[in-house]
């Protein structure tokens, strides 16, 4: 049995989460090691749900348009994270190898490559969201003027924090791939406290701060991620993370800079294709006015509550599957899929079912308008029916990126918005059907997405997409299989 490969950057003696060896356990796999990884991720969603419910609350005082602007200008920010989810599903996936196969040292190195390179796109994006905010809003032909206006102002403000938003992501993508999903949600308590603290202050202008509205929300925002970076790099650099600063040199090898861009480019354009389906939608959903999307914004809100609670499970499900693999134990990997897929239906179920009982009351205490209300009720309750299908589509979608294989997943949500939601939405509209039927029609996207993610990962060909026998990156790069080649026997 080789040892696990030392880190230089790890803090000595700490005991936190030592790098699991190739030693094949079939307890890896059990539904307690699934939750000890879940819960912790689980809360921290949580913890966002209820900052991301607080404010809409907050805005919602504004009235629509600011609830629609404050919407439209995280909608454009998703594509920022969107970028970033390109590199980090390459850091999920080769650290969790490294950490199963007893290399400490090799996701260290990864964590870094990762950090610089989500730096980079950060940059880079930044200059456009700053200088063409207006240009952006504009793009929701369906709103007003005026929120559009606020929409402009706050992507242009929360723009400027790219950096330390990328920093907070890389870094906690790289411990919960190792297996620490308590530091990212201790890391985000703190966080959130200062984001509810200055989103307060700056909205309403409390506290000697500014009246700020709408741009006080992005303000409040960006400065949350600043200080959720300068706490993880501080604790980073003094070697209190179990992922540490790791040995010297090799952060911009060719090979492990094109292994990670090669397994997660897939997962950049699956956001882009995800956040360019929604966008489509939401402009359908605009041209019927500014109540159904604040409608949407806050249901999706309300909701969040479920269906972040599988991004849990997805976490868990990527973790140990990427372990497992690394361990070269692929039963135990299929193991942990399976079972993270039905723990997650379980959850999201119960969950979504409290939500549609109190849907109208969370409704209305988020705004005082009738119609809105109304509409995000029936948006609840249709989007809570699928909430077992999105389950699926959680911890399976985990599993598979866990293992490398990120194709899958942008196939499959593509046919989801434009094989099933866009077209289904837009033939509602031509026959001049209600917004209530467009809201209906994302439900065959999430038929489409459970079943197709389902029949991938019973197939089994994520085993082999990055054999655990290749010893560097150049090895295991030579090896990915494309998707649709036969990589496994009984695959077609």
């Amino acid at each position: 049995m080789p040892r696990p490969e030392r880190s230089e950057g790890a803090k000595p003696g700490a005991p936190a989460l030592a790098p699991p060896t190739r030693t094949r356990s079939r307890g890896t796999g059990t539904t307690r090691r699934i939750w000890t990884l879940a819960w912790p991720a689980i809360a921290t969603n949580l913890l966002h749900s209820v900052v991301g419910f607080v404010d809409v609350k907050i805005v919602g005082t504004l009235g629509a348009d600011a609830v629609a602007a404050v919407s439209t200008g995280h909608r454009i920010f998703f594509i920022l994270q969107g970028v970033l989810m390109a590199v980090t599903a390459g850091t999920t996936a080769l650290v969790a190898r490294a950490w199963g196969a007893g290399q400490p040292g090799e996701a260290e190195r990864v964590t870094r490559a990762s950090l610089w390179l989500c730096l980079g796109f950060a940059a880079a994006l930044t200059l456009p969201g700053v200088l063409f905010a207006g240009s952006i809003a504009s793009l929701f032909q369906g709103l007003e003027p005026a929120t559009m206006a606020l929409a402009a102002d706050f992507i242009s403000t929360l723009a400027w924090f790219n950096l330390a938003f990328a920093v907070n992501i890389v870094l906690g993508t790289a411990l919960r791939a190792a297996g620490d999903t308590k530091t990212p949600l201790l890391i985000a308590v703190a966080t959130n406290v200062v984001n509810l603290a200055l989103l307060y202050g700056l909205v309403f202008g409390h506290w000697g701060l500014p009246v700020l509205g709408v741009v006080g929300a992005a303000l409040a925002n960006g400065l949350a991620f600043v200080f959720g970076a300068i706490l993880t790099v501080g604790l980073w650099l003094s070697r209190r993370l179990v992922i540490g600063w790791g040995p010297r040199g090799g952060d911009f090898a060719r090979s492990r800079i094109r292994q990670i861009l090669h397994i997660g480019y897939p997962s950049g354009l699956e956001q882009f294709v995800f956040q360019a389906g929604l966008v489509a939608f939401l402009l359908i959903v605009a041209r019927f006015g500014e109540a159904p999307y604040a409608a949407y914004s806050i249901g999706v809100n309300i909701l969040a509550f479920s269906f972040l609670v599988g991004f849990g499970f997805s976490i868990a499900a990527s973790t140990l599957v990427g372990q497992n693999l690394g361990a070269e134990d692929p039963v135990a990997a299929e193991r942990s899929g399976w079972r993270a897929m039905f723990l997650s239906i379980g959850v999201m179920v119960v969950f979504g079912a409290i939500i549609i009982a109190a849907a109208e009351p969370l409704a209305r205490f988020l705004i005082d308008d009738d119609e809105v209300v109304r509409l995000t009720v029936v948006f609840i309750w249709l989007l809570g029916s699928v909430q077992a299908l999105m389950g699926i589509e959680f911890a399976l979608g985990g599993a598979l990126r866990g293992a490398g294989d990120t194709r899958f997943p942008l196939v499959i949500v593509f046919a989801g918005f434009f094989l099933g939601r866009i077209p289904i939405a837009l033939a509602f509209v031509w026959f001049g059907f209600g917004v209530e039927w467009v809201f209906a029609a994302l439900l065959i996207d999430y038929v489409i997405k459970a079943v197709g993610l389902v029949l991938r990962f019973k197939r089994g060909k994520w085993k082999t997409m990055i054999p655990p026998e290749a010893e560097d990156p150049d090895a295991a790069l030579s090896s990915l299989h494309p998707v649709g080649s036969a990589g496994e026997k009984g695959t077609a």
